[in-house]
Parts: structure tokens; C-alpha cells; sequence
């Protein structure tokens, strides 16, 4: 049996069709839109929080959305160790909620920005990167004016020395470079976890990039690393 992916959609939420056809037409999974009132994730294997302006990103993105009544079941299948992927506004969410460390703030030059972007995995780990090769880079588009990643001093050295940045901005070789950042995030970051690595806030869309079609096939690691990590067989690279 196919595992099964919770899409949360969030009055306002975008990207819940792109991340349907990405895990159902594109890579074989069984996938189901979960409204935000319910309650329960009871038989889902994976859960995704697609991009979006939830509730409008009135206050700050993210900041209503984290009261919706599905939180808590997201919150619960985390600290059971279910594979939670947040991107974009589902990162925002998720830092919201606090089960993810730091802050994604209005993008240093104040300009919205949706443009392909060079990316750095900085671990090839399940569940949600093992199909990459460790200092990969890879190209995935942006598409936001609240990206900004920031935490402080001490929560990012815990977040370094616990191996929790998982993307990186970056140039063509994999290194920084000049413009290769187009928020401003502290550290290059493109994409954190929890500090048990089951739970992956980025700020790219993979979903955009599952068919060559569409300009690539980068974004389709995330998912064939989170189908070998829910079957228990290793993801190709």
C-alpha cells in the first residue's frame, strides 16, 4: 500500500494542487486535502503544509493559521515522530507553532521575490533529504516576501551543532556568494528541521519542480526521500 500524505489546506492556501500532482500523478503516493477545522490525521503516513497566504497573512504569516483547530493533531503526529514538511508559508506556520526554532521575517530588501534558486543540501538524511547527495545543489524555485530567516545567537549555534540547517542559499559551486542569498536569512538558510530531523521547514516549493516539463526534477527528492524513509528502503540518488 501506498503511504498516505495529509495536504493541510488553510483558507488561503495555493499550492495544495501542485503538491497533489507531485504526490499522486508524479511520484505514485496516495494523497487527501485535510480542511484546517479538522482534527484528526488518523491513517496519514506524512503530512504537508503547502505555500500560500493563510488567513490572508493578516498579523504575520502564519500567526492565525497556528490556531486552527488541525494544529494540535499536526503538533501530536510530530512528537510521535511523523514526517511533517513545511514550505514556504507552511514553514511560516510551522515556526509559528513552535515546532520549529527562529523567525521568518519580511525579506531584507522588502521586495517580493519568486525566482529559481540554487540551494545547498547541507545533510543527505532521512526522511526528508537521502536522496541527495551531501553538498548537493540543487534548483528550486522561491516565491515569497516573508523569507527571511532569523534566530539568535544561541539558537543557531544549538541548530549548527545539531545538524539542523538542511538547505543552504548558494552559488553555482555550492559556496556563498554574492546575491546567491534573496531574503536576507541569517547563515545563507533556505530550510531548517526540529532537533529529531522529522520535521522540515524550507522556504522553496519543491512541488514546482517534479517534471522536467516544468524546468526540472529537483523538488522530487524531498518526496522519493520521504517514500523511502515511510517504506524502509533506501531512497535513489
Amino acid at each position: 500500500m501506498a503511504p498516505r500524505f495529509a495536504i493541510v489546506v488553510f483558507p488561503g492556501t495555493w499550492s495544495d494542487r501542485d503538491w497533489m500532482r507531485a504526490l499522486t500523478e508524479v511520484a505514485g503516493a496516495e494523497a487527501e486535502y485535510v480542511f484546517h477545522l479538522e482534527r484528526s490525521l488518523r491513517g496519514f503516513d506524512a503530512v504537508i503544509l503547502p505555500g500560500g497566504f493563510s488567513y490572508g497573512d493578516y498579523l504575520r504569516p502564519g500567526a492565525i493559521a497556528r490556531f486552527s483547530p488541525i494544529m494540535p493533531s499536526i503538533a501530536e503526529f510530530a512528537r510521535a515522530g511523523g514526517p511533517v514538511l513545511g514550505s514556504c508559508n507552511g514553514f511560516q506556520v510551522l515556526c509559528e507553532a513552535g515546532l520549529l526554532p527562529g523567525a521568518l521575517m519580511r525579506n531584507r530588501h522588502l521586495e517580493f521575490r519568486c525566482q529559481p534558486q540554487l540551494l545547498r543540501v547541507e545533510r543527505a538524511t532521512p526522511p526528508f533529504t537521502s536522496a541527495a547527495a551531501p553538498g548537493q545543489v540543487i534548483s528550486v524555485p522561491i516565491s515569497h516576501g516573508d523569507g527571511n530567516y532569523y534566530a539568535d545567537d544561541d539558537t543557531l549555534a544549538r541548530m549548527e551543532a545539531n545538524g539542523q540547517v538542511a538547505l543552504r542559499y548558494c552559488g553555482a559551486d555550492g559556496l556563498p556568494a554574492s546575491g546567491a542569498n534573496p531574503n536576507g536569512s541569517r547563515a545563507d538558510i533556505a530550510g531548517v528541521t526540529n532537533e529529531a530531523g522529522n520535521v522540515l521547514g524550507l522556504m522553496p516549493h519543491p512541488e514546482r519542480v517534479v517534471e522536467e516539463a516544468l524546468g526540472g526534477v529537483d523538488g522530487l527528492l524531498f518526496i522519493r526521500s520521504m517514500l523511502a524513509a515511510l517504506s524502509g528502503s533506501p531512497a535513489a540518488v
